[in-house]
């Protein structure tokens, strides 16, 4: 499980800041949505590979410790994967959610469920149940690749995957850049404007110049 003192570093940012302070990390596309209630998520991956055969969610979900995410690569297929059962089923074993490249059902359970549930598509038609599908495998989700025990944090802004060595130093840059962004916001409630707050006219200069230069919040 992710150490809950990293979890309260994750409530104190946001995949914004995380964002901000590499921009190498792994972004999930847009097309895969929060369709519960909760949508922050902070945990390791459980991944689960299928193709038409919803089974291996079945078998990811009562293999997987507390606190996993089951990260499911479906092929981006327009059937569902998983639906109430399944969430209620991830409830009971303590996870962290559960991210389908696909599609997810009963949202009348789900838009008001406390586990954050994510995927492609919503549809009424389910897959087989005939084949075993490759747990803890290298998957793809959302257009990135994700390996079992990726940190996966999501908020309103999106989903990101970290490697677990990354995730301390990635938490306290966010922090930083937080805390800059809490600095420019304070000048602007004062009245100050943009240019008062970052160096809108020195970025400007130097990249006209051919000079390289950095935009920055201005101290």
């Amino acid at each position: 499980m992710l150490a809950d003192q990293l979890v309260d570093k994750f409530r104190s940012v946001d995949t914004t800041a995380l964002c901000d302070a590499d921009k190498s990390i792994r972004v999930m596309d847009s097309g895969i949505r929060a369709r519960s209630a909760e949508v922050r998520v902070a945990g390791p991956a459980f991944t689960v590979r299928c193709r038409g055969d919803f089974f291996g969610v079945l078998r990811a979900i009562e293999s997987a410790a507390p606190g996993e995410v089951i990260v499911v690569d479906g092929g981006g297929s327009e059937i569902a994967f998983a639906g109430e059962m399944f969430a209620r089923g991830a409830v009971v074993r303590r996870l962290g959610g559960i991210i389908v490249d696909g599609g997810y059902r009963d949202i009348g359970y789900v838009r008001g469920c406390g586990l954050p549930i994510y995927s492609r598509f919503v549809t009424p038609m389910a897959g087989t149940t005939s084949q075993l599908g490759a747990l803890q495998v290298p998957v793809s989700c959302g257009g990135v690749s994700v390996a079992p025990g990726d940190l996966i944090l999501a908020d309103e802004e999106g989903m990101i995957v970290v490697e677990p060595d990354r995730i301390e130093a990635l938490l306290d840059a966010a922090a930083a850049v937080k805390e800059a962004e809490a600095g420019v916001v304070a000048k602007l409630n004062a009245g100050s404007t943009l240019s008062d707050a970052i160096n809108v006219d020195a970025h400007t200069e130097a990249l006209r110049s051919g000079a390289h230069s950095t935009l920055r919040f201005l101290s």
